[in-house]
């Protein structure tokens, strides 16, 4: 944290033998205030120490007693500190969820500690790690550290993105200018209206604590600060100089004799966090438990195998009871004993094992601390500290805390500046040599660990031995799949939702993996279709919604199939144009930061289309495929995907055409509806290939022209049915439904159609500019003209409904694909556009009409059944 100017504050000068070296030898002192936790209390000489650093802008350093970072501590007493310190925040809370940031490096683990004893939603720490296939959220800097970029990577982002209180740990308060600059950046990005401020001890003065009121009145928020101790840090005059006019230190001591080594695997889920650097839910807690019982016990055992595990005597002439004795009358006294402490300590006499100190690497501190405390439970005598970035100054010396220390070369790869850690040995003398048992993950897994320099070289060559302990590495891409799967996010509200994973080619859909994510749920081993007779009985009696079911799949004859090829190369460069035309108009409208949400199916391969046109500009734009269901409306699941992973804001809706306008009106009623319950707020606004029904503003074209997709049924669509919405299949938590035609393989051109489209791309471009400004210069208005033309063909051939009305090329061929037609209507009697349609309805037998003064080139009439 950043320090106060040097030298504003003097101390008496020491005298008694006693106080810490640094009090006594250059007047650094502590000054205890205020505890703040129940008896046992602590006050600020038993919770830190004065130690030193050769740093201008800071001199002294806080080496805290029970935070297991520069002192190798019992695990149990640093978790018991930030139980209390959790006790704290739960009270200044109430009865609010809340989300846990820790400050990295110090407080990772400090962090999880609290927010796992609070129960917080989610729990995050900064990172100094920039990890290449994670998202930085937001960042902060830290004024006076050695490392001071702060960067947030949650995966996904909107684990964190909501509008709890939030809590912000840290080990130490100065001055507190780092955490207010903290909470600036990150209300800035995501208003709270409540922050807490926790750490250990707290050193603030009187006009550090009115720069917080002033900030909080500047946000408008309520900052609160919780503390296990409060009090003062003494700062000599010329610390600075003291310090930089004492001895060089003497680091990375050599032993005789190089201590042994041992490697050990840890086993560890993919799908379960390791720690907070990209987010940890409260769901993930069963999983996480479970995990560090698996990986404790394969440490237990890789100790009890080794020939080296058991044994190992140290130089001390003191037996292990008396060694016991010692550690027992050491930490008798109250405000630095814990009865796990003293029972672990206890049960190493009678334990075949070695004591352990394990070492954790920087960040990755709480798994470390969880799998110490689990030891010691188990009989081992354990302690627990990590490395560090920060260079502190080591001296020999009785009182001081910094007694020996280590320089090594970072393990990581790109990784420059060293690292350092501190003592790495028991605290009190013990008879048994402990093992160094060293905890890192797969980023840190390098060949510089062993090289000259490194970690395990620097400490096995001051005679220690060594187990590497390696975590698995967890993929943020992954976790943010795993949890879009069925992991628990937290939604703006602060309530937690579980939704599904997405589905995604060749698995599901015969698109590639990159073109589109289906929201669906995979329905292909039901047994959904119906005679296409039947099936239009009982819709239209009323007894069964068209979404319930699925039509059989019509499939065309080998003449319909050449059609099909002749029409696609004939309206391959027209496609192209409009696919063009409408993405350069959602750009000019929306902006280049959109998300293609198409409506499944007859949009998604207009959205796979423009995915690859916006490609061509520079753009990688996500694009999904979602259900809408005429009188049912669109998939809230699927929204409440959207919503988590996207700003709703973004979002750009996708249909190939418009008919009569249904899905217009049925799209804008639905997100309506959505916002009013709860949900986020999405643009309504329908984006279309074609708009020959003049239902919407952004479009490619308002021709009824044939769009080759229309020509035909899954095997132009992914091969995908068309979305299933019933009770049976489809649960309150279940996207809707689909089925993959994986057996229709073989007559899928789903590709074809997109690779001669896209062919068309370059073809087409220099005519793009023009069509777009003269879209944009247009009168776009809706004026539902179609919806007109429908009501007169209704009335004039006595159709009951106009639902039975389905007006354009695209929606007549479907009635003739998967209804039971009855008659189809023309303009033109040979015009190229309907050439596959008058195919279609010769094979159906249904008749062809000509009507001059149709508004769409032809309508398609379903059969009333029911007159029948």
């Amino acid at each position: 944290m950043s320090a106060r100017p040097e030298g504003t504050v003097t101390t008496e000068p020491a005298t008694s033998a006693t106080e810490p070296w640094a009090t006594r030898e250059l007047g650094l002192g502590l000054r205890h205030g205020d505890s703040h936790v129940p008896a046992p209390a602590w006050d600020i000489p038993d919770l830190i120490e004065p130690g030193l650093r050769r740093n201008p802008r800071r001199a002294h350093l806080l080496v805290s007693t029970v935070l297991g970072k520069h002192l190798p501590t019992d695990p149990h007493r640093v978790i018991d500190a930030g139980n209390r310190l959790g006790d704290l925040v739960l009270e200044a809370l109430g009865d609010s969820p809340a989300v846990v940031l820790g400050f990295a490096e110090t407080a990772t683990g400090l962090g999880h500690t609290v927010a796992a004893r609070i129960g917080a939603r989610c729990y995050l720490h900064s990172t100094r790690r920039d990890v290449p296939t994670a998202v930085t959220l937001t960042g902060f800097e830290e004024g006076h550290s050695h490392a001071t970029s702060h960067l947030l990577q949650p995966m996904p982002a909107e684990i964190f993105r909501n509008e709890l209180p939030m809590v912000l740990i840290d080990d130490e308060i100065s001055t507190g200018a780092t955490a207010l600059d903290a909470i600036r950046a990150l209300h800035a990005f995501t208003p709270r209206p409540h922050y807490i401020l926790a750490s250990l001890v707290d050193m603030r003065t009187d006009a550090d604590k009115a720069a917080f009121a002033a900030t909080a009145a500047e946000l408008g928020v309520e900052i609160d600060a919780v503390c296990l101790a409060a009090g003062e840090t003494l700062l000599p005059a010329g610390l600075v100089e003291a310090v930089a006019a004492l001895p060089d230190p003497e680091l990375n001591p050599v032993a005789a004799v190089r201590g042994e080594f041992s490697r050990l695997e840890l086993p560890w889920s993919r799908t379960v966090p390791e720690g907070g650097r990209h987010g940890i839910l409260e769901s993930d807690t069963p999983a996480f438990e479970a995990a560090v019982s698996i990986a404790t016990a394969a440490l237990r055992d890789h100790l009890t195998e080794l020939p080296w595990g058991s044994e190992r005597i140290a130089t001390a002439p003191e037996s292990v009871d008396q060694a016991v004795a010692h550690v027992d009358s050491v930490e008798a006294e109250p405000a630095s004993a814990t009865v796990s402490d003293r029972s672990s300590a206890a049960a190493a006499n009678g334990s075949s094992l070695r004591p352990v100190i394990v070492l954790a690497h920087e960040e990755l501190m709480y798994l470390p601390l969880r799998l110490a405390a689990a030891l010691a439970d188990g009989g081992v005598a354990a302690r627990y500290q990590t490395t560090t970035r920060s260079p502190a100054y080591v001296l020999d010396e009785p009182g001081y805390p910094l007694r020996r220390g280590f320089r090594f070369t970072a393990p990581e790869l790109g990784e420059d500046a060293p690292r350092f850690v501190y003592n790495a040995q028991w605290p009190e003398p013990i008879a048994v040599e402990p093992i160094l048992l060293v905890v890192i993950d797969e980023p840190a897994d390098t060949e510089r660990l062993t090289e000259a320099g490194g970690l395990i070289d620097v400490l096995t060559a001051s005679g220690a031995d060594v187990v590497l302990a390696v975590l698995p590495g967890v993929d943020p891409q992954a976790l943010q799949a795993i949890r879009s799967a069925g992991a628990v996010v937290v939604a703006p509200s602060g309530a937690e939702r579980v939704l599904p994973e997405p589905l995604r080619g060749p698995e599901f859909g015969s698109y590639a993996a990159d073109e589109v994510a289906w929201l669906l749920k995979d329905l292909s081993g039901a047994d959904l279709e119906a005679d296409v007779a039947e099936r239009e009985r009982r819709i239209q009696a009323g007894v069964a919604h068209y979404a319930e079911s699925l039509p059989v799949e019509y499939q065309p004859d080998a003449a319909y199939r050449e059609l099909f090829d002749k029409v696609l190369a004939e309206s391959a460069e027209r496609l192209a144009l409009a696919v063009a035309t409408v993405s350069e108009v959602v750009m000019a409208e929306r902006g280049n930061d959109i998300v293609l949400v198409s409506l499944a199916r007859a949009g998604t391969p207009v959205g796979v289309l423009m995915r690859r046109w916006l490609a061509t500009r520079g753009l990688d734009v996500p694009h999904y495929a979602v259900s809408i269901v005429r009188d049912r409306g669109i998939d809230a699941v699927a929204l409440d995907y959207l919503a988590v992973h996207h700003d709703p804001a973004n979002i750009v809706f996708v249909d190939g055409w418009t008919g009569k306008g249904a899905i217009t009106h049925e799209l804008a009623e639905a997100l309506d509806a959505y916002a009013a319950a709860g949900g986020a707020r999405f643009n309504p606004e329908l984006v279309v290939l074609a708009d020959p029904g003049a239902c919407v503003r952004t479009y490619g074209t308002r021709d009824d022209f044939l769009i080759a997709s229309a020509c035909l049924n899954s095997t132009v669509s992914g091969l995908v049915s068309r979305t299933v919405l019933n009770d049976t299949l489809i649960g309150p938590g279940d996207f809707h439904g689909a089925k993959f035609y994986a057996e229709l393989a073989a007559d899928d051109v789903s590709g074809r159609l997109l690779d001669a489209v896209t062919a068309a791309f370059d073809t087409v471009r220099p005519q793009v500019p023009a069509q777009v400004e003269a879209v944009l210069a247009s009168d776009r208005t809706p004026t539902w003209a179609g919806w007109a033309s429908v009501e007169k063909v209704r009335e004039a051939y006595g159709v009951a409904s106009v639902n039975f009305v389905k007006p354009g090329v695209g929606e007549t061929t479907r009635v003739l694909l998967r209804r039971v037609p009855w008659r189809v209507l023309v303009r033109e009697a040979d015009a190229p556009e309907h050439a596959h349609i008058r195919m279609l309805a010769a094979a159906r037998d249904v008749p062809v009409e000509v009507v001059p003064d149709l508004a769409y080139a032809c309508m398609g009439l379903i059969k009333d059944v029911a007159e029948q």
